[in-house]
């Protein structure tokens, strides 16, 4: 999860520097969509029962709730991106849950703030003037309007965080993991089991922007601190390079065995590319979940034959097994019918799931305030979605992820890698890391003179 937007953070510092295009990232890469065979208008999703319901609801003077609606704001960069996922996936929640009869109810409506990538703070304080919160959303920049969102003291389940993971009045569902490395059971997989040759011979390559290359640096820490010795460490421009060659024969020569790429899937392409083109093949090569999706399988092309590409999904059930899952199943026909041609992304698996979250939370609210619903979130110590995600523990952000599912590029598509799952689709057992290093701590009421008894 920490890593979604790290292309997108990549192509903005190109876009700034000049660099024209369409962005292409996580949010782009669509994973396989097949057909979903689910009641798409039953009041209950997976295993939640009645998510959304009617109701005599009364009048309310809280921010965005009068006696028939709620406001609820979704964060996209859509006009930069031109990717609908999160639009998407809150028409196809609200749509869904209003034929239901809402929220005790309230009518759901669902309000689209576009940030444009720069635009975050502007949209914020639009949000804070209207809207009772925030779901779904996800911008790249999302820490320019962190502050003004805690001023107003206006609480977000996100569907994507790129910045401001673990700040106050957030939950998401997927798990901040504050202080803690999230990929420790797929790397310890990787390099004790699958394919522990390649324990002493780890190579990083991060765009050349500060985001990614704090990335690179936790990851580097927690991998030598979970036994990996990390001998090739590189930086790309962030516009990407016309010839990867240079780079391939690099690590050819630094006798590179496990390979994590953190920026651009369709720079990775390119590299696996030259590394096919000069006969070197690493033990494993980590796409991860930005990858996830056709378009890494379409523009991997043959490389996917000669290279060993993994990502960790971080617990989320894989979408193209959703006929084995009802509530993957229930999800994409809820798609097919409130949200006809659109498709079922990875980012938006994780908006439904704090869609969910709003709607389980709010509907147990004798009075729908911001801090019931907050409180009742928070309430929630094995959030699974309805099934759509391993259980995870939202009372604390600063909880590690014990649970993952890794995923294997084929040139047939995305399928399970034999990673030894211990609970259905996931393994549960990865060991925790805390970083030593300084990374930031995530902003809290008290920087903008606030607390948690001021939430209403």
């Amino acid at each position: 999860m920490r890593r979604l937007l790290v292309p997108a953070l990549v192509l903005v510092l190109a876009a700034a520097a000049g660099c024209s295009g369409r962005d292409k990232d996580a949010s782009s890469s669509a994973a396989p969509t097949t057909s979903g065979a689910a009641d798409a208008s039953a009041t209950d999703f997976g295993t939640l029962k009645n998510v959304c319901g009617g109701g005599t609801p009364k009048t309310a003077s809280e921010t965005g709730v009068s006696s028939t609606e709620i406001k609820v704001g979704v964060f996209s960069d859509i006009g930069f991106t031109k990717n609908p996922e999160f639009v998407n996936a809150a028409k196809a929640f609200t749509s869904w849950c209003n034929a239901a009869g809402g929220i005790g109810g309230r009518k759901i409506v669902p309000t689209t703030h576009d940030s444009k990538l720069y635009e975050v703070n502007q949209r914020m304080i639009e949000a804070c003037r209207d809207d009772f919160f925030l779901v779904g959303g996800g911008s790249a920049l999302d820490a320019l309007g962190v502050k003004t969102r805690l001023k107003c003291l206006l609480p977000e389940f996100p569907g994507q965080v790129s910045q401001e993971f673990g700040a106050d009045l957030q939950v998401l569902t997927q798990g901040a993991s504050v202080g803690y490395e999230p990929y420790t059971g797929y790397y310890s997989w990787l390099i004790d089991e699958k394919y522990p040759t390649s324990k002493k011979s780890v190579g990083l390559i991060n765009g050349d922007v500060p985001v990614t290359k704090v990335i690179g640096a936790q990851e580097k820490e927690a991998l030598e601190g979970i036994g990996a010795k990390v001998t090739y460490t590189d930086l790309y421009p962030a516009q990407g390079v016309s010839d990867w060659t240079p780079y391939a024969q690099s690590i050819k020569k630094a006798g590179v065995k496990g390979l994590i790429f953190n920026g651009d899937f369709t720079q990775l392409a390119k590299l696996e590319q030259a590394l096919t083109n000069i006969g070197y093949k690493p033990d494993w090569i980590d796409t991860n979940s930005n990858a996830y999706g056709d378009n890494f399988i379409k523009l991997a092309g043959t490389s996917l034959t000669s290279q060993n590409n993994y990502a960790d999904l971080g617990g989320t059930y894989p979408l193209e097994k959703e006929a084995d899952n009802p509530a993957t199943a229930q999800l994409v026909a809820l798609f097919k019918k409130y949200a006809p041609g659109s498709q079922v992304t990875f980012p938006a698996v994780h908006a439904f799931s704090a869609w969910l979250l709003f709607a389980t939370s709010a509907s147990q609210c004798a009075e729908l305030t911001r801090k019931c619903v907050y409180d009742n979130a928070k309430k929630q110590t094995a959030w699974t979605g309805g099934g759509l995600q391993a259980p995870v523990d939202l009372s604390s952000s600063t909880e590690p992820v014990k649970c993952f599912n890794v995923e294997q590029a084929t040139a047939k598509g995305w399928v399970p890698a034999d990673f030894k799952p211990t609970d259905g689709a996931y393994r549960c057992d990865a060991p925790a890391y805390k970083f030593k290093g300084n990374y930031g701590k995530p902003v809290t009421l008290a920087d903008v003179g606030k607390s948690l008894s001021d939430l209403k």
